[in-house]
């Protein structure tokens, strides 16, 4: 989050610490409908009174000289610009929006197994975008080639649009590890570190 609350974007356990010890950020720590503003020193202590009675959630990674949790919402002390408002287009992203689904045969794939297609080709003037980029399995992106999926019998499962929240953020913040992101996230769009 910015220093006024806002949330920004994701950042790794890594990049958090190294905020945290530097003094640019600070954990916000939510607890009982409650939540505390604590410093590196202070989330170390937080950190060993919580590794006495942890809860099904709490994550710690060691060090040489004590236990630290890993925090789950952090506040940038000195930032204060508003995050940008639309999703990033990425491949990440797209298999997120297409819940992993092949647009044609609406099969649910591992990513390993899925590809991106233009639904109008790059070959006929297709760009890279929202609008015109779905998941597509192997077999199916294969049989369309570079033809319209009209001209290969095929049929789109939904039209491709431009999410209107991140999908990533989605699944997250159901999550029991991130329910604490719900109470700062409003309309959950926001950027992702990837």
């Amino acid at each position: 989050m910015n220093r006024n609350y806002t949330a920004v974007r994701v950042v790794s356990a890594r990049r958090a610490f190294s905020l945290l010890y530097r003094n640019c950020a600070e954990v916000i720590d939510a607890h009982d409908e409650e939540w505390d503003v604590l410093d590196f020193q202070g989330w170390i202590d937080r950190s060993q009174q919580r590794r006495a009675a942890p809860g099904l959630m709490d994550q710690f990674v060691g060090t040489p000289r004590f236990s630290i949790l890993i925090p789950r919402v952090i506040r940038l002390v000195e930032y204060d610009k508003v995050p940008r408002r639309e999703v990033k287009f990425s491949r990440r992203n797209i298999l997120a929006r297409d819940e992993n689904r092949c647009q044609y045969c609406n099969k649910k794939l591992p990513t390993s197994q899925l590809s991106l297609d233009h639904v109008t080709p790059k070959s006929r003037g297709g760009k890279s975008t929202w609008t015109n980029v779905v998941t597509a399995c192997t077999p199916c992106n294969t049989r369309k080639g570079g033809r319209m999926p009209w001209e290969a019998s095929m049929k789109l499962r939904r039209v491709p649009a431009v999410p209107k929240k991140n999908p990533l953020l989605a699944d997250k913040v159901q999550s029991p590890t991130y329910r604490m992101w719900r109470l700062f996230l409003g309309d959950g769009e926001m950027a992702i570190d990837a």
